[in-house]
C-alpha cells in the first residue's frame, strides 16, 4: 500500500480492512439506492408519464416551494458528483445509480422526455410495474413506441 493511502488511514489498518470496507460501503450504497429508488417510483401516480396534471405540483406557500426546489436540486447536484466519484475505478459505491438519483432529482430542459425514453427501454416498464404491484400500487401508464 502507498505511504500517502497509509497515512490517511486509522492506525493499523492494513489493506485486508480496505478492500472489507470498500466490500461493506459498495453493498450498503447499492442497498440504499434499491430502496430509494423503489420508494420514489412506488410514490409516483399511476398516470405520471401519460398525464401532465399528475406532474403538478401541490399548492405551497410560494417561498416554500422556491427552498424545496433550491434544496432539491442542490441535492441532486451532489448526488451526482457524488455518482461521478464513485464512478471512478478503485472508489467503492454505485456511482451510476447515485448520478440517475441525482438526475431525477434535477430540473432541466427535455427532463421528462428522457425519463419516459428510459422508462420505455425493453423491461425497463415490466420491472417497475412488478415492483410496483408488490409495493401494492397500480402499473405506471407509458405510451410505448412504435416498432417500425
Amino acid at each position: 500500500m502507498p505511504e500517502w493511502l497509509q497515512s490517511l488511514l486509522p492506525e493499523g489498518w492494513t489493506p485486508w480492512h480496505v478492500a472489507v470496507t470498500g466490500v461493506v460501503l459498495a453493498v450498503a450504497s447499492a442497498l440504499v439506492s434499491v430502496v430509494v429508488i423503489g420508494y420514489v417510483l412506488s410514490r409516483l401516480p399511476a398516470d405520471y408519464f401519460v398525464n401532465p396534471a399528475a406532474r403538478e405540483v401541490k399548492a405551497r406557500h410560494p417561498v416554500v416551494h422556491v427552498l424545496f426546489l433550491i434544496v432539491r436540486n442542490l441535492f441532486g447536484v451532489l448526488l451526482i458528483v457524488l455518482g461521478a466519484i464513485m464512478s471512478l475505478p478503485g472508489v467503492p459505491g454505485q456511482g451510476i445509480l447515485t448520478i440517475l438519483m441525482g438526475v431525477m432529482l434535477v430540473d432541466f430542459p427535455g427532463k421528462h422526455h428522457a425519463e419516459r425514453w428510459l422508462l420505455t427501454r425493453r423491461g425497463v416498464l415490466t420491472g417497475v410495474n412488478v415492483l410496483r404491484a408488490k409495493m401494492g400500487k397500480p402499473p405506471l401508464l407509458a405510451e410505448l413506441p412504435h416498432s417500425p
